[in-house]
């Protein structure tokens, strides 16, 4: 926890340390307003008591000296609120940068397939934002509370010194019930994060487009209300109960610190009646006895909720100093002049799995189109993740030109690498950022976005919208260069399934220099004229470069170079396509049975 708390609190400074300078100074001069006020009203009451033997002057100095301090309390209550508010601010600003880096940061998708990491990640997120403002309130409340206790120290040894032994007595216990009751939420959060989560799945269900036509044409808006509500309260049950087991220590505590109170201004009272103590002095007392007892509360109810913050920021710092799951390489990746080779490879992606690919060893040529076919659940996407080397072959190797690529940098490997994924992103942007994307280089070359707009065939359509290339395509978020122009507040415009998927064939395409083309599943979305006129646009594309293909439609591999069977992991089939038909294996009846569909008496079949 101490590690926590220091790296916390170094966030702090980084983010704002004119800030967190400023709040100390604001802290002690507020936290000595108060013993000041205590002071100067204990003397302007010990004066007015002399009566007629008062000095008026003093007394009217000393009121409005009470009044001014006061003043100047408030003021310092005020400015800190706001210094408080811009160190937060800042604070916020730098832990999401750090969040984001940390997680950018991942070579690899092994965190991002694992449930378990978006709990920690959440955490993680949670106790970022909290953490640090929550120990430097502490911090600066330390101050505060410090500078006050002094002042009142010697109110109460001069009045009642057992008082102050009391006020311990009554604290000690205070402070770890309270530590208890922070570890016990802390860890209640932890647990029902799975389920939180849950919750925010189920209602973005409800909520978000995506869904919307399965959910109204299935009927499914009641399951997944229920589910949510289910969720919800599973969690805010936990945290009840919590809350519940809380009220009853908090409570005797409370009722604790009263009895103490009451006892100490009995004994101090009957004193000022035997004429011991003065008025001023019972007035000094009361205030003394509030203000620590609100200190101790305070600062005890504060430091629990560091103590919470801290066991959940913890999932912050290991997050930062989580090792890699793949050890990036080192060596720049040359442009590839003899093939890409995989030599034995096996992958599952834990220990409790099944093994997804086995012993797979084949060679891409350089300058020649691979297709890659198999049943769904043969291991095709995750050849495709290995040769993206977004996770390492468990056992075997995959080789650029001869060089193992886990000696290459991952990023110089991918930017060397262009594709079309199966499950492309539609990304809420404009329609030139989402294509642009593809190569951050070209974001703003406006003249390149619109010439592989052209070759995927999009570009007559983006041309067509409102706004052009730059409307916004998302149906999420108000599309305001619309509005700017005059259109009034709107929504982006959305596009259709192959519409997408020729503007990720375009994003794709932005990649005019890369070796390595992998086109998975890319014409899946496109009708049959669309599809035909794309086969031939990257036919040409492919001249010249190294490309794995990967398609249902077996008759879009025709004219692959070399044709791969992947089946259970195993690659049972290679050759053209020629070859494999002559072979009459698994392929040449995959190939006749998709080919039987589109028999018919008037057409023959190629």
């Amino acid at each position: 926890m101490g590690h926590a708390a220091v790296a916390g609190l170094r966030l702090t400074w980084q983010a704002a340390r004119a800030g967190t300078v400023l709040l100390v100074v604001i802290a002690a001069l507020g936290g000595a307003a108060v013993p000041v006020a205590a002071w100067l009203g204990k003397l302007l009451i010990d004066e007015i008591a002399r009566g007629r033997a008062a000095d008026e002057r003093l007394a009217v100095a000393l009121a409005l000296g009470t009044a001014l301090v006061g003043s100047c309390a408030a003021v310092l209550t005020y400015a800190g609120t706001y210094v408080g508010a811009r160190v937060q601010r800042s604070v916020n600003l730098h832990v999401e940068d750090e969040l984001n880096r940390s997680v950018n940061d991942l070579i690899g998708l092994r965190n991002f397939e694992n449930p378990v990491f978006h709990d920690r990640l959440r955490l993680a997120a949670q106790g970022a934002q909290g953490a640090p403002s929550v120990l430097t309130e502490f911090g600066i409340e330390l101050v505060r509370k410090v500078v006050t206790v002094a002042g009142f120290v010697g109110a109460m040894m001069a009045v009642w010194p057992f008082m102050g032994v009391l006020l311990v007595v009554a604290a000690v216990p205070a402070f770890f019930a309270q530590l208890a009751i922070s570890k016990r939420h802390a860890a209640t959060v932890e647990t029902m994060m799975n389920t939180v989560r849950r919750q925010s799945y189920y209602r973005s269900l409800i909520t978000e487009s995506q869904a919307a036509k399965e959910i109204r044409l299935f009927g499914l808006g009641d399951l997944f209300r229920a589910r949510s509500r289910e969720a919800l309260a599973t969690s805010s049950g936990a945290e009840l109960a919590v809350r519940r087991k809380n009220l009853f220590v908090e409570s005797g505590f409370s009722l604790l610190n009263a009895v103490i109170a009451a006892v100490g201004t009995a004994v101090v009272v009957a004193s000022a009646v035997r004429g011991t103590v003065s008025i001023g002095d019972v007035s000094l007392f009361i205030a003394a006895v509030a203000s620590l007892q609100g200190a101790f509360t305070m600062l005890i109810i504060q430091f629990g909720q560091v103590v919470e913050s801290l066991k959940l920021f913890r999932h912050f710092v290991d997050l930062s100093q989580d090792g890699q799951d793949i050890v990036d390489g080192t060596a720049e990746t040359p442009a590839l002049q003899r093939g890409i080779e995989l030599r034995d490879v096996w992958f599952r992606y834990d220990e409790n799995s099944p093994w997804v690919l086995q012993g797979v060893t084949c060679t891409i040529p350089a300058g020649a189109a691979v297709g890659l076919v198999g049943a769904n659940g043969a291991g095709k996407s995750t050849l495709v993740k290995l040769l993206c080397r977004m996770y390492d072959p468990v056992r075997g190797s995959i080789h650029w030109d001869g060089t193992d690529i886990r000696e290459l940098s991952a990023a110089t490997l991918r930017r060397r690498t262009a594709a079309v994924f199966q499950d492309f992103m539609n990304y809420d942007l404009t329609a030139a950022e989402n294509i642009g994307v593809g190569d951050l280089r070209g974001l703003t070359d406006q003249p390149r976005i619109e010439q592989v707009a052209q070759i995927s065939e999009i570009d007559e359509k983006i041309r067509s919208l409102p706004q052009g290339y730059q409307t916004l395509l998302s149906q999420s978020f108000v599309d305001f260069e619309a509005f700017a122009a005059g259109g009034g507040f709107s929504s982006g415009v959305n596009f259709s399934g192959g519409q997408w998927q020729r503007l990720a064939i375009a994003r794709s395409l932005m990649r005019g220099d890369a070796d390595f083309m992998i086109l998975d599943e890319p014409s899946s979305g496109l009708d049959a004229d669309a599809e035909h006129q794309l086969s031939t646009t990257l036919r040409t594309l492919r001249g010249g470069r190294t490309s794995l293909l990967i398609s249902h439609r077996l008759n879009a591999l025709r004219d692959a170079d070399r044709i791969i069977l992947l089946n259970g992991g195993v690659i049972t089939e290679q050759g053209t396509h020629d070859e494999l038909m002559t072979s009459d294996g698994e392929y040449a009846r995959l190939f006749s049975l998709q080919a039987s569909s589109y028999q018919d008496e008037r057409v023959a079949l190629p």
